[in-house]
């Protein structure tokens, strides 16, 4: 007869672009490797905050006007 343990498993969000996939932490510890081979990483749960930068307006400028002599010819 055969005795498991069960736990209490934690689960973790691995993250490979749009695609976001839920594990058990244990797995994830046990095949870390494989993971970031494949491409998936542990998504970060923290909010990042977005720096907002004013931009200068765009200097422009003023075109000459030139007189064009039609009766030179």
């Amino acid at each position: 007869m055969v005795k498991l343990k069960i736990q209490n498993n934690s689960k973790i969000k691995l993250q490979k672009g749009d695609r976001i996939i839920e594990r058990n932490y244990i797995d994830y510890k046990n095949n870390k490797t494989v993971w970031e081979f494949r491409g998936f990483k542990p998504v970060q749960d923290d909010v990042k905050e977005e720096k907002v930068v004013e931009l200068k307006a765009k200097r422009t400028r003023k075109k000459k006007d030139e007189q064009v002599d039609l009766a030179k010819d």
